[in-house]
């Protein structure tokens, strides 16, 4: 029997209903997959591919030849915006079957959660938040709701494969299926899985099932790409040079742009026009500034505003509206954006993506440009890359165009190799022990210390965490009265503890600032961190407004909108960039090959960046002299290598190399003084690297890296244990050292 004769009839139904002549691959492949065996299932598919009814199909299927006698399916999602959008889709599937599916997170309806306390069954939808409030605020009744649960789905799982986020969710999947004494199958779903078998091992930690990862014909991918490099004034790259002849591609004439407009952004808001895009960016400020920018634009030219905003610190009312601009059909606006319109939201036909400077990861751009080219349309993409002209006493490392050569080894790594960030699984997460710690005993109540140790430490997360290392938190725990310890020698949550857990952001393991709410008039506008004082300007949905009034105690900014352009910031941080794709930097650098998507400024600007690079020696040998006593290294490292890197030459190199004034771009370069000469250098680094590196030598002696949310509620000899162990890549930084051996023969 094929897939489809094998569907339940109300799945056949729909399907003839929606108008398919065929099924997907994909719908296939999962399929035989769901149907044919016990293991878990790992989909990978490219965005719009089906994926979601490639899984929910074969499921339900199931469950309605074996009905599920309390809630059968427990979908996990990242984001309460793609819940609410596969709320609708899953609805119009299961409602003539009177299946429920049911919404459980901060927004969704109090009465609809109620009913599924009475009557568990069905599909619940939560994020995993949400599922941490769960098992601490209705402990009791997870068995009731659970008892009987055939399958987890977990959407957009690529997204957490390498944080803390990700380990707390299946931290909370082993909790649930203990207490609830369920067995279900895991199904993940991702548009870009990079290694295939580490994310199945990922996906099948805690479980007593393998994961299944279905292979078939994904049909051929087809992109438009468009890179193209501006500075933030003239002259632009190239610009001596005769231009292109292509008028599409040309930015818009000095006189229809505001005075002192950023050329990059006026591309931008000419290859917008008439058009639905999304402009994505790589932080909130630059969101917002971007934002404020191109509306600058179109008040200029007398224009209708055409610009929307879209990123996780604005009321949900303005991301809802801008998401509904979105789908609708004729809307011509744009949304500038942050990731939190790169997963799986579903807003319509797009005709293009604009990204500003690069993303740093691979996943990052293939979310983003598979937000583009639904319905039979090829993905589109524009890459928009900026910098400042540098000065004319710049040294080498800022004469280099990093993001431009970096966005172009994002896109040559995944056409030339199908590379995509593999998941991070041997930290040592004691931020996230303390959580779970905090969290079982709020959801279990007493506990000995042996019990809750037999709870805790036996989550696979913990793999790498002690006995001993246990002992040393719960110590301390019970020192800073987070923990207490009872005449009966049992733990409950102490006074300090009760206070952190009994606040909402607790159920969130990512890193949050304290938010303000911003109000103008009866109109929420979202938060920002940071108030400046009443009377100065902020920046947030995409406007500018001044401060009436702060008020400090409950977090409340009141505003009033006034015309202008300023910063604004929300406290993001720069992402992990992996090895892998700084050294294909060095290999744009080093060839000699034009890529077809460059445009003309861009083209120019690499070949003047290939030939610095050449000249200047720096992709012959990683140490080059800038002159007198000052050198740069190109290490050519990912993130946390590049970081034991520096402390490496900082901490334990430094007084041999008479090293000072060390100065990093990470992951970039680094730039120093020394009095070691070149031959040196190596032989001292080699030295030293050929030794075995104890992680704990690379921290200074008073530090106490807090890296994590919880970081400052754990004993400072483990937070430094778990940055020195988990966080720094000093194999990655002692691989490359000793592979430098060969510049001592020349």
């Amino acid at each position: 029997m094929n897939v489809f004769e094998r569907y339940a009839p109300f799945i056949q139904d729909y399907i003839y209903r929606s108008g398919w002549n065929s099924l997907r691959a994909v719908q296939n492949a999962a399929g035989d997959a769901v149907f044919n065996t016990d293991e878990n299932v790992l989909l990978t598919a490219s965005t719009a591919s089906g994926k979601t009814e490639a899984a929910f199909f074969p499921i339900l299927t199931l469950l309605e030849e074996n009905p599920s006698v309390s809630v059968g399916v427990l979908y996990i999602a990242p984001l309460k915006a793609l819940i609410n959008d596969q709320f609708e889709r899953l609805n119009i599937l299961c409602q003539e079957q009177g299946i429920p599916v049911t919404r459980w997170h901060g927004d969704a309806s109090q009465s609809k959660k109620r009913k599924l306390l009475k009557h568990p069954s069905g599909i619940l939808q939560i994020t995993p938040e949400s599922l941490e409030s769960l098992l601490i605020n209705r402990h009791s009744e997870i068995p009731s709701l659970f008892h009987d649960l055939r399958f987890i789905v977990i959407d957009e799982i690529h997204s957490l494969l390498r944080g803390d986020r990700g380990l707390q969710t299946f931290c909370l999947i082993e909790r649930l299926c203990r207490l609830a004494g369920s067995d279900p199958r895991r199904i993940g779903l991702s548009a870009t899985i990079g290694n295939p078998q580490e994310a199945g091992r990922f996906l099948s930690a805690g479980s007593r099932r393998k994961t299944i990862i279905p292979v078939f014909e994904p049909g051929k991918e087809v992109w438009r790409l468009s890179m193209e490099h501006f500075y933030n004034s003239d002259p632009q790259a190239g610009s001596q040079q005769e231009e292109e002849a292509d008028a599409m591609m040309r930015e818009a004439p000095d006189d229809t742009a505001p005075e002192g407009a950023d050329p990059g952004i006026g591309y931008i808001f000419e290859h917008t026009l008439g058009r639905k895009c999304l402009i994505f960016t790589n932080s909130r400020e630059e969101c917002e500034e971007v934002c404020q920018v191109l509306r600058q634009y179109c008040e200029y030219r007398h224009e209708p505003d055409r610009f929307l905003i879209h990123h996780g610190n604005l009321s949900s009312s303005y991301r809802e509206s801008a998401e509904d601009e979105m789908r609708d059909e004729s809307s011509c606006m744009s949304v500038c954006a942050t990731a939190t319109l790169e997963l799986g939201i579903d807003i319509g036909r797009l005709e293009r993506a604009f990204h500003i400077d690069a993303p740093y990861t691979v996943s990052g751009f293939l979310q983003r440009l598979g937000r583009t080219g639904r319905r039979g349309d090829p993905s589109e993409m524009w890459f928009v890359m900026r910098e400042e002209h540098a000065e004319s006493r710049a040294l080498l490392p800022e004469s280099i165009p990093w993001y431009l050569i970096q966005g172009i080894s994002l896109v040559q790594l995944y056409v030339e190799e199908r590379f995509v960030e593999p998941p991070r699984m041997d930290r040592m997460p004691y931020s996230l022990l303390y959580h779970q710690t905090m969290s079982t005993l709020a959801s279990c109540g007493e506990m000995t210390p042996a019990e809750l140790a037999s709870r805790v430490l036996s989550l696979s997360c913990f793999h790498r965490i002690t006995q001993e290392d246990y002992r040393i938190l719960l110590r301390h725990l019970i020192k800073e009265d987070h923990i207490i310890q009872t005449e009966n020698k049992g733990l409950i949550l102490g006074l300090s503890g009760e206070r952190v857990v009994n606040q909402y952001k607790f159920y969130a393991v990512f890193q949050e600032n304290v938010e303000y709410t911003v109000h103008a008039g009866s109109e929420q506008l979202g938060t920002i961190v940071k108030p400046p004082p009443v009377g100065e300007k902020i920046a947030i949905a995409g406007r500018v407004w001044i401060v009436d009034e702060v008020d400090h105690r409950s977090h409340h900014v009141y505003c009033t909108l006034v015309k202008g352009n300023i910063p604004a910031y929300f406290g993001d941080v720069a992402g992990d960039i992996h090895t892998r794709i700084l050294e294909r930097m060095a290999q744009v650098l080093c060839e000699t090959k034009m890529y077809p998507y460059l445009r003309s400024h861009a083209k120019s600007r690499l070949m003047e960046a290939r030939d610095t690079a050449a000249k200047s020696g720096m992709l012959k040998r990683p140490l080059v002299h800038l002159g007198g006593s000052m050198w740069a290294l190109f290490p050519w490292l990912g993130s946390y290598a590049f970081l034991a890197m520096e402390r490496f030459l900082k901490i334990i190199c430094r007084e041999k190399l008479g090293l000072n004034g060390l100065d990093s771009a990470r992951p970039y370069y680094m730039q120093f003084t020394m009095r070691a000469g070149e031959r040196e250098f190596y032989e001292i680094l080699l030295s030293e690297a050929e030794k075995e590196i104890d992680p704990m030598t690379l921290l200074y002696p008073d530090e106490v890296p807090v890296f994590e949310k919880y970081d400052c509620y754990v004993p400072a000899e483990l937070v430094r244990r778990g940055f020195a162990w988990g966080v720094l890549d000093i194999e990655g930084m002692r691989k490359r050292v000793l592979g430098w051996r060969k510049y001592l023969g020349s």
